[in-house]
């Protein structure tokens, strides 16, 4: 097996670049200083200090030039070590105050992450990498408020707008009711009629009911899964018997084509609902009297699930949106036509934990989702 090295960039080069010149320019700047303090020194300096010494001992020449050498001619080397600690010392300070800028740019930068400031946050150019990472972050976080805000809003809307629609079955529902109850005199056949409305609307509220549950098992639940060997085929028969009914109401026809029979190991449960999800939408919007094709396929240690329904073409901004918590393709106020959003936001975060993916095309009027799930 051949091995690849990864090359490792160097983040920091310029700010490294910059650290070197600084400290070769206070090495040079201390020697300097060090080198001009040696000369005044040796130099005018004996003949000043010999000077003060008369005016301020009133000694002469020659005692003043004793006490010089004493105090500072004998000591030259101690003098020149203290003073050459003093020079680093000092310019070494400045360079430190130059140093923690660097600091305290990136603190700013945080400060303006925790107090949500507007704009980029800047720093030096040394540090472009880490501004850039900063930034990210920044966006990062103010994206997924933005989600977070547009999530809570769809669910929002999604409640008031179930709980409209619970008013007008509902009051069906009791209206029919009263009048079975008030009407002494009614024909078999106008007791069976009000009895078949009241019943359809009663289904409706159950249907309603069902999907605030959804709203809420979304958000309060954690999804486990409990491993087992299941067969394809066989789920998804069982799946198509059950969906008879919906099929022949909107006269559908449904084709299972697997060319062999596919075991996969998975939570049998949880992706018999991602199956019924997607059939569900994909009988929703299909257009009356087409087909449904639910083809099965393996490719390598995958299975691919395909279903493919004949329907208005979905445009490319909504498929980006078609997995995201309480999204409904169908805009309008009626919760008549779909559910609550959550279907197939649910089926990808059931395939996603089992570590597969799901996607979704649509062109030509035609929609298209594929699963991929691994076998074991």
């Amino acid at each position: 097996m051949k091995s690849r090295t990864v090359k490792k960039t160097d983040d920091f080069r310029q700010m490294k670049t910059k650290m070197f010149f600084h400290i070769i320019g206070m090495f040079i700047i201390s020697l300097c200083c060090i080198y001009l303090g040696a000369r005044f020194l040796q130099g005018s300096f004996g003949n000043w200090m010999v000077a003060v010494n008369q005016k301020w001992f009133h000694l002469d020449f020659d005692s003043a030039k004793t006490l010089y050498r004493w105090t500072f001619r004998n000591r030259l080397e101690f003098v020149f070590t203290v003073g050459a600690v003093i020079v680093f010392l000092v310019i070494f300070r400045v360079y430190l105050n130059r140093l923690t800028k660097y600091f305290q740019e990136i603190n700013q930068g945080i400060d303006g992450l925790l107090n949500e400031s507007a704009g980029e946050v800047s720093l030096s150019p040394e540090l472009s990498v880490t501004e850039k990472k900063i930034n990210v972050i920044k966006r990062t976080i103010e994206k997924q408020k933005l989600d977070m805000k547009l999530a809570e809003q769809r669910k929002n809307d999604m409640v008031m707008y179930l709980a409209h629609d619970l008013k007008t079955p509902l009051a069906s529902v009791i209206g029919y009711l009263n009048l079975l109850r008030d009407e002494g005199q009614i024909s078999e056949e106008l007791r069976q009629k009000y009895l078949t409305v009241t019943l359809d609307k009663a289904e409706r509220l159950e249907d309603l009911i069902n999907e605030f549950f959804e709203i809420a098992k979304f958000n309060l639940s954690n999804i486990t899964l409990q491993y087992s060997r299941i067969s394809l085929m066989r789920l998804l028969e069982m799946l198509l018997f059950e969906f008879q009914p919906m099929l022949h109401e909107k006269n559908l026809n449904c084709n299972l084509m697997i060319s062999a029979d596919i075991a996969i190991r998975c939570d049998a449960d949880k992706i018999e609902r991602v199956f019924d999800n997607i059939l569900k939408n994909s009988v929703i919007y299909s257009f009356e009297g087409t087909d449904i094709d639910i083809l099965v396929n393996r490719q390598g240690e995958n299975a691919e699930i395909t279903f493919t329904n004949r329907g208005n073409t979905i445009p490319e901004e909504k498929l980006d949106q078609i997995f995201e918590q309480f999204y409904r393709l169908d805009v309008s106020r009626s919760t008549g036509s779909g559910g609550a959003g959550l279907g197939l936001a649910i089926a990808k975060q059931i395939v996603e934990l089992h570590h597969g993916s799901i996607i979704a095309r649509s062109e030509n009027e035609m929609v298209e989702f594929k699963v991929i799930l691994p076998v074991s």
